[in-house]
């Protein structure tokens, strides 16, 4: 289920990391990840954030890494509710939701779940279920602002997982970002297919650096290959999910993270509080739930200055997606302007005119 921003409620978390909890009871936050915690990606942004609940009194954090989204992952999460005595179980992968997490909740009715994509739906999840989203493409709107200004050319390659419209939202922002402040900026994007192929990653990414592209990007689940591929072939690059400014020392620029600690560090609180957790949280700049890597050695002082001013924007309620725009193919698809979190963008099927490359 996405949400609009007007519906969203209790759901918006207020601007600012919510307060830590102050447990008096035992209270046992349980998280299972489909990779490894050290994987510079997707994994590593959860695995940071718990890191921080790791310190925060009355609190034990159980992890397992790993996981495939197969009934192990249901394997897991049970052993942690019977074993570790979880209050809270996290399922930070797309496929452990239905029918994992989906089962499980209704088995164990006084266990909360909480999955990391907004699929929950009150007319036909348990009320014990739920989920959590990060509008990351905010953050890549800064990322392309911030990329064309630190490239010579104009030309930013992405590599990417599957045509899906979060990863669409992703490219498009990307390219509206880069032309937000310098109008012929192109952005190149191949398709690996999958979420994590390191082979065909560094492939894509030699791709597009041979193709002229002088800042690469990526939504992979893991972008240690093309942060490290951009690195070694002397081009600049912006990172996603974590951050990987350590692996680019010479041409890293910014890069998009989600700031899951935000919502970790609230429902730490409210369980805590004998509170109830809403069933949905969204959210992006304006409540601070996304943010941007601190700036390296690739940014140019202009780049920064630029990219500060789109986060204040952002902050501020800004739109990133104001028409007419069209598609690649010549199509006019966004007519008008919207909200950064209205649920017509969670639709997206498209590229945008300026983004060379192909959904099919």
């Amino acid at each position: 289920m996405k949400t609009s921003a007007a519906g969203l409620g209790a759901a918006m978390l207020p601007l600012g990391l919510p307060r830590a909890a102050k447990a008096q009871a035992a209270l046992t936050m349980s998280v299972v990840y489909v990779g490894p915690k050290d994987d510079f990606g997707w994994n590593q942004a959860h695995a940071v954030s718990m890191d921080i609940l790791k310190g925060v009194p009355g609190v034990t954090v159980v992890e397992e890494e790993n996981v495939p989204e197969t009934d192990a992952c249901a394997k897991s999460m049970e052993s942690m509710i019977n074993l570790d005595g979880a209050t809270l179980i996290l399922g930070t992968s797309f496929g452990y939701f239905d029918p994992f997490m989906v089962d499980l909740a209704t088995k164990y009715p006084d266990i909360q779940f909480r999955h990391a994509a907004p699929l929950w739906s009150a007319d036909k999840h348990p009320m014990n279920l739920g989920g959590y989203f990060c509008y990351l493409n905010q953050a890549h709107f800064v990322d392309g602002v911030a990329a064309a200004l630190s490239s010579a050319t104009g030309k930013i390659g992405f590599v990417a997982a599957k045509p899906i419209p979060t990863v669409l939202s992703n490219i498009n922002s990307v390219l509206l970002g880069a032309r937000s402040v310098r109008p012929d900026a192109t952005v190149q994007v191949i398709f690996t297919g999958d979420w994590s192929l390191p082979v065909r990653e560094a492939e894509a990414a030699n791709a597009l650096v041979d193709a002229g592209c002088d800042v690469l990007t990526c939504h992979v689940d893991g972008p240690k290959v093309v942060i490290e591929t951009a690195e070694a072939r002397g081009v600049k690059c912006c990172g996603h999910n974590a951050s990987q400014a350590a692996l680019a020392p010479n041409g890293f620029i910014t890069g998009a993270e989600y700031k899951w600690e935000t919502i970790y560090t609230m429902y730490a609180d409210m369980l805590a509080k004998g509170e109830t957790l809403p069933n949905v949280v969204v959210g992006g700049y304006h409540n601070d739930m996304v943010r941007n890597t601190a700036y390296g050695a690739g940014a140019t002082p202009e780049a920064i200055a630029a990219a500060d001013a789109a986060i204040a924007d952002l902050k501020a309620g800004k739109p990133i997606y104001a028409g007419p725009l069209k598609d690649n193919a010549g199509n006019v698809v966004i007519d008008k302007i919207y909200d950064n979190y209205d649920p017509f963008l969670d639709g997206m099927g498209y590229l945008l005119e300026g983004v060379i490359g192909s959904t099919t």
